[in-house]
Order: C-alpha cells, then sequence, then structure tokens
C-alpha cells in the first residue's frame, strides 16, 4: 500500500538479531492458552505431524520425519519464489537491491545466504526497492521490481533481464513498465499474467487521487507495455488497499489473488477474482469475483495479516503452493513480517488455502522434496533430534507464552552473566526467540570461540523471529552459549533476554 514497508535484513547470517523474552521477563505479555506453535494445526498445508507438548516429536532422539519443515522460512515480506532444476528460489523486499535465497530443500531456506542478483545504480529508482517477482520466458529470467528515489510517490515498475537461464543471474537493467503516454503514476506489486491471448501485465497502482487500485495492461513482450491500462474492480475486506495480484492457473481458469487492507493492521487478507484462460483480461466483466476472502488471519493460531503472496509448484510438478507473509502479533505494525509456506488444495476447481498454522508448525515438505532439513531443540530440552539445553544463572521458565513461542513456552533471564548453552549434533545451528520493547543485546559463542552479539529488541513484541545463525560447521558434536550481557540499546527498557527454541542443521 501507499506508505513506508518495513526493509528485511539483507543477511541472516550477519542478523544476530536477537529476540527477547516475556516482556518484563514475566511472562504477562505473552499470550496464555492458545495452541501452542510447534503443534500440528488443520489448514494452509498442515499435515499435523507436530505435537503438543512433546507428543510424538518431542523427547530426545525422538525424530521429526526429515520429510518435515516449520514455517517461518525467511524473516522477510513480500515472498515471490519459484522452484527451478532441483532448487528452490525466494525472494523478499530487501529495501536497496534484489535478493534471492536458494535451497534444495524448504527447510534450509531459513538459513541460506542471501545472494544480490540485482541492484539497481539509477538513484532515481535504487531505494525503497519492494515486492520483487521473477518469471522464466522465451528463455531468460526477469525480474520485475517497484523502486523509488526514496520518496513512496514516486514509486514504479522495472525490469532486469537474465543474461542465460540461471535465476541468480548475471541481470542487465531492461526498463521501466509503463503504458505508452500513459500519466506518471505510483505504481508497485507488478505480476505477470500468461493468457491464450497474450501477456499482461497486473500491479497496484494510482488513478487521481486514489492509491491502491488494481490495473492490468498488455505487453508485446516481457519488458514493453503496449497499451493502455484498465483498472479492475476489486471486493475486500477493507475500503482502503487493493494490492499484490498473483496468478494461479489450473485446468482452463486463471485466478487473481490479491491483498486487501493496510499489511501493517491484523486483518490484511486474501481475495479472489478468476476467468477462463481463454477469455480477454483486459475486460473487466469477464472477471468474476469471489464472494470471501479466501486467506484470512486466525488468531487461534497467533497468526495476523496474511497476504503478498506467490504460487509455486512442488519438485514434482504434482501440487500447488502457496507463499505469503504473516505476523505473530494482532498490533498495527509492518514489523515481524516473516515468509510462510503451504499446500494448495483445490475444491471442484477452485484454489482452498484453509487457515494459516501457527509459527513453528511441523509441516509436509512438498512432493517431490528430498527432505532433510533441521530437528529442533525446545527451550525445555525436549528435542526431535540429538542434544539439548542447559542454564546458568538466575532464568526463568514461561509456561504461558502462548502462540508467540514454540510449544507455548520459553526462559528468560535479565541476570548478566547468566548462560543458556546449547549441545548439538550437526553443522548449524539458528535459534528463534520473541524480541520485544525490554529486551537487551545476547553474546554468543561457538565451541568456545570469539562472541558475538546480537540485539533482541523490537518495539512490537514478536515470537518465533530469527536471532541468530551460526556459521557453517563440520558435522559432529558442537556447543553454543548464549549470555545475557545485561547491555542494551537506548530504546530498550530493559535487558531480558528469551531462549525459546533451536533449529538444527545436519547438512
Amino acid at each position: 500500500m501507499h506508505r513506508p514497508r518495513l526493509i528485511a535484513v539483507a543477511t541472516l547470517a550477519a542478523v544476530l538479531i536477537a529476540c527477547d523474552g516475556e516482556t518484563g521477563v514475566d511472562g504477562s505479555a505473552g499470550a496464555a492458552g492458545g495452541m501452542a506453535a510447534g503443534t500440528g494445526a488443520s489448514g494452509v498445508g498442515s499435515s499435523g505431524a507436530g505435537a503438543s507438548g512433546g507428543g510424538s516429536t518431542g523427547g530426545a532422539g525422538g525424530g521429526v520425519p526429515a520429510m518435515t519443515f516449520r514455517n517461518a522460512i525467511n524473516m522477510g515480506p513480500d515472498p515471490f519464489m519459484a522452484y527451478h532444476d532441483g532448487s528452490y528460489y525466494l525472494a523478499t523486499t530487501q529495501g536497496d537491491a534484489v535478493r534471492m535465497w536458494k535451497a534444495p530443500t524448504v527447510g534450509q531456506l531459513l538459513t541460506a545466504e542471501p545472494i544480490t542478483v540485482w541492484q539497481d545504480p539509477d538513484p532515481t529508482h535504487n531505494q525503497q526497492v519492494w515486492a520483487p517477482s521473477f518469471h522464466f520466458i522465451g528463455g531468460h529470467w526477469y525480474v520485475y521490481y517497484t523502486g523509488s528515489d526514496g520518496i513512496d510517490d514516486n514509486h514504479r515498475i522495472y525490469v532486469a533481464e537474465s543474461e542465460g537461464t540461471d535465476p541468480l543471474g548475471p541481470y542487465h537493467y531492461k526498463g521501466r513498465l509503463a503504458a505508452p503516454g500513459a500519466e506518471e503514476v505510483w505504481a508497485i506489486d507488478q505480476e505477470i499474467l500468461q493468457q491464450d491471448s497474450g501477456l499482461y501485465l497486473m500491479w497496484s497502482g494510482k488513478s487521481g487521487p486514489t492509491y491502491n487500485l488494481l490495473f492490468i495492461a498488455p505487453l508485446s513482450d516481457p519488458w514493453t507495455v503496449s497499451g493502455a491500462r484498465v483498472q479492475l474492480p476489486a471486493a475486500g475486506g477493507c475500503p482502503e488497499v487493493r494490492e499484490g495480484p498473483s496468478i494461479l492457473q489450473r485446468d482452463g481458469t486463471t485466478f487473481m489473488i490479491y491483498s486487501t487492507c493496510d499489511t501493517g493492521k491484523p486483518d490484511y487478507q486474501l481475495w479472489m477474482k478468476s476467468i477462463p484462460t481463454s477469455a480477454d483480461p483486459m475486460i473487466p466483466d469477464n472477471w468474476i469475483q469471489h464472494p470471501d476472502p479466501v486467506l484470512v488471519r486466525n488468531d487461534a493460531e497467533g497468526v495476523f495479516g496474511p497476504g503478498h503472496n506467490g504460487f509455486f509448484k512442488s519438485p514434482d510438478g504434482t501440487e500447488d503452493w502457496i507463499v505469503y507473509h504473516a505476523k505473530n502479533t494482532s498490533q498495527y505494525t509492518y514489523e515481524g513480517r516473516t515468509t510462510r509456506i503451504g499446500k494448495v488444495s483445490w475444491n471442484g476447481g477452485v484454489p482452498s488455502f484453509g487457515a494459516p498454522p501457527a509459527s513453528g508448525a511441523t509441516l509436509d515438505v512438498p512432493s517431490g522434496d528430498p527432505g532433510g532439513g533441521p530437528y529442533w531443540i525446545n527451550d525445555n530440552g525436549d528435542t526431535s533430534g540429538l542434544g539439548g539445553v542447559t542454564y546458568q544463572g538466575a532464568w526463568t521458565h514461561y509456561p504461558r507464552c502462548g502462540n508467540q513461542c514454540f510449544f507455548g513456552d520459553d526462559h528468560g533471564a535479565t541476570e548478566p552473566g547468566a548462560t543458556a548453552t546449547f549441545t548439538f549434533t550437526g553443522t548449524q545451528i539458528a535459534l528463534l526467540s520473541v524480541r520485544d520493547a525490554g529486551n537487551g543485546v545476547a553474546a554468543f559463542s561457538i565451541d568456545g570461540e570469539p562472541e558475538t552479539f546480537g540485539d533482541f529488541y523490537m518495539g512490537i513484541r514478536h515470537g518465533e523471529l530469527v536471532n541468530y545463525v551460526s556459521p557453517h560447521l563440520e558435522f559432529g558434536e558442537h556447543t553454543l552459549v548464549v549470555r545475557v550481557t545485561g547491555d542494551k540499546n537506548a530504546a530498550s527498557s530493559g535487558v531480558a533476554i528469551s531462549i525459546d527454541r533451536a533449529e538444527v542443521y545436519t547438512d
């Protein structure tokens, strides 16, 4: 929408951005009750593989099947995803460039290194780079993105073309997409539509004083708009925003799924229109408006503002999957939007997305995915693999963290020098926990190596966020020590550190 967007952290390995414990480290801010993250949940992509309170996946050596993963798969918003030649490729809003994450299995995307595939050198449109998407057309990949000179009103849509067939490039600048002779107006959230009648550009734009309307225009090639734009009226749960159009096609029908409401609201949601692939999409009346939202907040699972989605095929091509962002808080904020995925169901030829499951819920990987993702270690020492966690100093266990925490609990401390020591067998470890306004700075040491530091502060409480990612290690037994430093940034009201869960990688 017409507003500043949260810029995702560019490098997960450099993130070391920590989450904190409960507000005031007393658990009072945690949601009491509700289904804990980490449980199986009905809805988008749910497999029921998770277990409440430990269950079949709890306990040392219990063994989450290798053919599962857990959301979120990336800490950024506005995702777009594709599967190509044995790997998943994911892009999210980064602010200054187009970056992708590449992994052979969805379970490894969370800790994959970001790769900068395109950084526009032109200062008139290399700032506020939002919502990149990428499409393979005519033997090349085309990266589409929205950029400006730092002023939101100057956002326009641009495209870069790959030199070959690698989604990672290299790329060269191809141009700005705008209808010939059209007025220079704000435009974001581009999508490419391929109908029987040709190629089209869809986006969210401005008409007169009104922002965030959906438009479509014909393309003569992937970088040239060849005709006037047409507005597509679209229903929604809020009046103020229509953005993020995405395309899903099946059995002669094209479905346009789009986002409504301000993305900072917990009610950000997805709606849908459809049209036969043989029909002219430039005629608004050819589109059928579906009467209800197709993906909305799930308060019971602590999922808010699901939207700005894309679609991708499973590795074997038999399944459709949705990729979207959502938050773990019902408060109005652009912070904390993270990327999740789920399997699309089909009912009578119409896609169904169900209810979004909680962060940390264990889900089946897409069909044809080789698996081999991480195992987890919970803050109470339970694990689906090998290892555990021990505490020294004044730590408190909070069993009522609710949906903000894996299995509904976490540990917190404010005492300088208090430590949590993870032992694990693998090649890499990532820590996820709460960030909050009363959180401080933690120190991290792998196998006794010099400490690195991360800030667990965030202005509005969010759980299940990545705070630390270790370097890649030789496979074997390792230790990670997390130390409460007692330090904080100027904005924080406290020095709390939270321990929730670790994801351990073995490849």
